[in-house]
């Protein structure tokens, strides 16, 4: 399996795949959405990869009460969801250009 993986960010970090909507970024915060109309990470509770890190260490917290717990595994699991789906999508859109 790991012989198969493939960084998705190398074709946008090599500008394999440019567009102005980048914006000069390779972040699949700016490529998702310029590739994938109407899908991005701002309707989210951690919308991005350094607020989840501290949302995680936060669960680490024994003064965090279960609720809040609760809540921000509820949040990470979208997050991370949202990233996962992404993948998918933009693998989908590479493989769509690949074969035009």
């Amino acid at each position: 399996i790991n012989k198969r993986m493939r960084d998705l960010l190398v074709p946008f970090r090599n500008r394999d795949v440019l567009l102005p909507a980048f914006n000069g970024s390779a972040s699949i915060k700016s490529v998702l959405p310029a590739l994938v109309p109407g899908m991005n990470y701002t309707d989210l509770e951690i919308g991005e990869g350094g607020a989840a890190s501290l949302a995680y260490e936060k669960l680490l917290d024994p003064k965090v009460t279960k609720v809040e717990k609760d809540k921000i595994r509820k949040d990470l699991l979208t997050y991370c969801g949202q990233d996962t789906m992404a993948m998918v999508k933009l693998v989908e859109v590479l493989r769509k250009k690949v074969q035009d």
